[in-house]
């Protein structure tokens, strides 16, 4: 068995034993003011829904960028499929992102190109085969209900249908995690709907989905693993949680 394999097997048995991702006693401080994260540890398995919610100044989006590793944690294990990213190189940092799929609130389209293009791009940057980029891309547009869309100008779309773009691109390179920060935050109840709905379709095709929210009604509908956060530290960890108010 060569190294590279020997490592392979390790990541695998790691995630078998500790989830897809693992914070063990993870704290963030910044240069001012109080830790960002204070000891917090969690396990997602592959395959789980997780929304993560509290109030600006939780920890929120500390802890996606930690997983994204745009940072690193002061103190504390930072574990994403098997992988210590406490410990990954910089080099190594654009394959492991290849990883994760990551939806933002202000969708981040490439508004020069259309549909199709911001879409492609993703592909691109991983170097995907021109002929399978032909092939994905139709097929990934079409599981977001945008595949009569592919030629319009991001600008000319809805904001639903932009972050059905924003989706789409996520997901075109079939990452095993998805990370939506507050993907329904510019969108009006029924876009809102919609796109949570495809997220939980996505779910259930195998990708372990993890959602940053405020929205109070989705969270509470959808019965899904509710992580509450205040102030850098997990205060509730439910399976059919609920969005638990500032006290």
């Amino acid at each position: 068995m060569t190294r590279r394999e020997r490592k392979k097997l390790q990541r695998e048995e790691f995630v078998r034993e500790n989830g897809l991702i693992c914070l063990e006693n993870v704290s963030k401080s910044y240069s001012t003011g109080s830790p960002a994260l204070n000891g917090v540890s969690l396990s997602i398995k592959p395959g789980e829904f997780v929304f993560i919610v509290g109030d600006s100044g939780s920890g929120k989006s500390t802890l996606i960028r930690l997983l994204l590793r745009e940072l690193i944690a002061t103190s504390g294990n930072v574990w994403v499929k098997g992988h210590n990213l406490n410990k990954l190189r910089h080099r190594e940092i654009p394959k492991f992102r290849r990883n994760l799929g990551i939806v933002f609130q202000d969708f981040r389209l490439l508004n020069d190109r259309n549909v199709y293009e911001n879409v492609a791009f993703a592909q691109r940057v991983v170097q995907v085969p021109g002929r399978e980029i032909r092939r994905n891309v139709p097929s990934i547009l079409a599981t977001v209900g945008l595949a009569g869309k592919y030629k319009a100008k991001t600008k000319q779309l809805s904001g639903g249908e932009q972050q059905r773009v924003a989706l789409a691109r996520a997901l075109v390179n079939r990452p095993s995690i998805l990370l939506a920060d507050e993907p329904t935050g510019n969108l009006d109840p029924k876009n809102s709907w919609e796109i949570m709905k495809l997220l939980e379709e996505i779910n259930e095709s195998g990708t372990t989905v993890v959602v940053v929210t405020h929205n109070r009604e989705i969270v509470n509908a959808m019965q899904k693993r509710v992580i509450t956060m205040r102030k850098g530290v997990i205060i509730s960890d439910e399976e059919g949680g609920i969005y638990i108010d500032e006290d």
